[in-house]
């Protein structure tokens, strides 16, 4: 039996100081403001750049390879969905996606445009290049079957697919087992906090139209769900198709945005480099 010792106020507020003592010194080295959002509509990709284009329906699933310094750009043409996403490493897919480092690093819940995502070894696997929207859950993560009955019930049951079932899935496709899955980035999914500590769904922070860029910083496995939220207040089963597009690769510049925005992706940077030592 675990016993839990409670902190004396006096040991939580040290806590807490060392705390914004750690966070002050980590956010120094950070812009004095992140980049505004992307414009829309996105800016067309030519033909020629495009590796690969996918249709993605409502419920359904898909995964891919992605080399480093492709683009994929995920986007709502056809109306408002979520799209949840899982990655691995291609070379090595005991390493994984990593939210909750992704979060504590950068200081932030905010992901967008500049920011990146973390792998459980400290290296980036994504940079988020454009951003419509700004709006997106690490939190939270995707739907599973039990959370679909209990929201949509007496809804044709076994045709609503679930984020959960979908990168299993997904895993054992790809060689994996439903132990490798990583938490899920739910894009497109406008979850805030609210004063009292609860998650609730702002709507207005999406759009028709909008879209993100996520560009691979390493060989990749990427899964996505095309399946609603739990949150999603909609009491219909609905999700709209999303396109996704695998844009060839690029060559970076010296002062790219997400390689020099803040101490954190420098570093995680230095660490993709070192492992391909």
């Amino acid at each position: 039996m675990t016993m839990h010792i409670r902190r004396s106020p006096e040991e939580i507020a040290a806590n807490r100081a060392r705390y914004e003592e750690h966070q002050k010194k980590g956010l120094e080295f950070a812009p004095k403001a992140p980049p505004a959002k992307s414009v829309k509509p996105a800016l067309a990709i030519a033909a020629d750049k495009i590796v690969h284009q996918e249709k993605l329906p409502g419920g359904w699933y898909w995964w891919t390879r992605v080399k480093a310094n492709e683009t994929l750009r995920i986007a709502l043409d056809e109306g408002l969905s979520t799209v949840s996403v899982v990655a691995w490493n291609a070379e090595d897919p005991t390493e994984r996606m990593n939210l909750p480092d992704t979060v504590k690093v950068q200081w932030t819940t905010g992901l967008g445009k500049g920011r990146v995502i973390f792998s459980d070894m400290g290296k980036v696997m994504f940079s988020i290049t454009e951003d419509s929207s700004g709006a997106h859950d690490v939190l939270m993560g995707g739907s599973t079957a039990s959370s679909n009955a209990k929201k949509y019930a007496g809804q044709n049951g076994p045709a609503l697919r679930n984020t959960r079932d979908n990168f299993v899935l997904i895993a054992t496709k790809a060689g994996l087992d439903k132990r490798d899955i990583p938490a899920a980035l739910a894009l497109f999914a406008p979850v805030r906090v609210d004063a009292d500590g609860k998650f609730e769904w702002k709507p207005d922070l999406v759009s028709d139209g909008d879209y993100v860029d996520l560009r691979a910083e390493m060989d990749m496995i990427v899964g996505f769900s095309n399946c609603p939220h739990p949150l999603d207040p909609n009491p219909v089963y609905a999700p709209n198709p999303v396109s996704i597009l695998r844009i060839a690769a690029i060559e970076l510049t010296a002062d790219d945005l997400c390689r020099t925005a803040t101490a954190e992706a420098v570093r995680g940077f230095e660490n993709n480099t070192f492992a391909a030592l």
